[in-house]
């Protein structure tokens, strides 16, 4: 965290989507795998504390390995298996260990693919979004901050919500 206050504008923005990123895992520790599954709210019955780690390994993916290396997207992942717009939240299946480590690999994956872009670089492929335009790995950093930020403050609420844990 200490060298954070002095990095140049890459080290911050790695450094601080970083730090979320170790968060991550301490806000699941010692959560059964039945808690971890619990839909706790009604109108969204997919946001679960397993839903959301598998949702933030699959943004990682999405952002790093295809739309910025330009991986082909070959079917395997979950936007393309069921067609349906948050597949990558149906994790009944799967254990909160599996999934926990398969995010912090993508993470790891994610900053080896970051090393070789600068900044300024653009993604490879620019999913359909408004503006048509493709972004920047500046803009990639900054929005990956801001959606595993989210993200952890909607773990810190499912934990409270389970078993009064706040953190």
């Amino acid at each position: 965290m200490k060298a954070l206050l002095t990095a140049d504008e890459r080290g911050s923005l790695i450094g601080w989507l970083d730090v979320q990123r170790a968060l991550v895992r301490p806000k699941c520790e010692g959560l059964s795998e039945a808690d971890a599954h619990r839909q706790l709210l009604p109108t969204s019955p997919l946001t679960t504390v397993a839903g959301l780690v598998s949702h933030l390994r699959w943004v990682e993916y999405s952002w790093f390995t295809e739309n910025l290396l330009g991986t082909p997207d070959t079917g395997q992942t979950p936007f393309t298996e069921g067609g349906h717009p948050d597949a990558e939240m149906f994790v009944d299946h799967r254990t909160l260990p599996d999934l926990l480590d398969e995010y912090d690999a993508e993470c790891a994956r994610s900053n080896e693919i970051l090393a070789g872009f600068t900044l300024d670089d653009v993604e490879t492929v620019t999913p359909p979004r408004p503006s048509g335009q493709p972004a920047s790995v500046r803009y990639i950093l900054n929005h990956m901050i801001e959606e595993t930020a989210r993200h952890l403050g909607h773990l810190d609420i499912l934990r409270e919500l389970l078993d009064g844990r706040r953190g």
